[in-house]
């Protein structure tokens, strides 16, 4: 009797990440991240939900104790609102605690640190911003970086060819 009055299992989306952006793990050594939501208006979550943002070459701009994202493209949907005018590249407020805010700016006045965005994605219903503190990584450090991830798909190889 109870396997008949078992709960279905809801839907699993995929993944639950919107956008990501790769190459901010090429070009810098991320020194630690953090979650931060992020301030949109309704045309934005649905563009969102079919999958329309990028945040390629996005960053955070620390500015009169905010933070704001920069360079985050979210293109609108051709059925969402027509009586407002959509800004695909607007800055967007991420919301944070102050002491992380606190936090982030000391850190980014020493030399060399910059805040990056490193994916958006849901939680909860909500969309949040993973948030990396980011220093520059010079050429020769990229150039590592793409050695060792030859090296390990090269490993990869051979392991699986030897079972």
């Amino acid at each position: 009797m109870r396997d008949i009055m078992a709960k279905k299992p809801k839907k699993q989306n995929h993944s639950n990440r919107i956008a990501e952006n790769r190459k901010a793990r090429f070009d810098y050594f991320i020194e630690t991240t953090l979650e931060a939501g992020l301030a949109l208006e309704g045309w934005e979550i649905k563009s969102l939900r079919a999958g329309k943002g990028q945040v390629s070459e996005s960053y955070v701009l620390l500015k009169d104790n905010e933070a704001w994202l920069f360079g985050a493209h979210i293109h609108p949907l051709i059925t969402a609102s027509t009586h407002t005018l959509h800004d695909p590249m607007r800055s967007r407020k991420l919301l944070l605690h102050r002491r992380e805010i606190d936090r982030l700016m000391g850190q980014v006045d020493q030399k060399g640190y910059t805040v990056v965005v490193l994916s958006l994605y849901w939680s909860k219903g909500k969309v949040k911003a993973e948030i990396g503190l980011a220093k520059g990584k010079k050429l020769h450090d990229k150039r590592a970086t793409e050695k060792e991830r030859d090296w390990n798909r090269e490993k990869h190889r051979v392991l699986k060819g030897d079972r």
